[in-house]
């Protein structure tokens, strides 16, 4: 079992910037991909971002290209997102999921751990 617990959320201006967290625990031996989720209020959970465990690869979804930026820090078994130039549209319950199917996979059903999710309110 992997347990995943999300920090960082938290209300932001926009154009403004946060820093999510994700700390891995267990048997993170297992982990081969992380990533982050996102889900607004009345619509469907989206992918956001991802990374390979042991590899370095990611991906991301189009509408944070170039805003967003995934990480990983193996020694401390801690997932990151950088989120910069916010917008209203990025408000969301933010989740970390762990997968031990494939690498850098962009689809939930790849993902096997999930955190508690972290909010992130946008205002303008």
């Amino acid at each position: 079992q992997v347990q995943l617990v999300e920090s960082g959320g938290g209300l932001v201006q926009t154009g403004g910037s946060l820093r999510l967290s994700c700390a891995a625990s267990g048997r993170t031996d297992s982990i081969i991909s992380m990533g982050w989720f996102r889900q607004a209020p009345g619509k469907e959970r989206e992918f956001v971002a991802c990374v390979g465990w042991t590899v370095s690869i990611s991906y991301y979804v189009d509408s944070v290209k170039g805003r967003f930026a995934i990480s990983r820090d193996r020694a401390r078994n801690t997932l990151y997102l950088q989120m910069n130039s916010l917008k209203s549209e990025d408000t969301a319950a933010y989740y970390c999921a762990a997968s031990k199917r494939r690498i850098a996979s962009r689809t939930q059903d790849d993902y096997v751990y999930w955190g508690q999710g972290t909010q992130v309110t946008v205002s303008s």
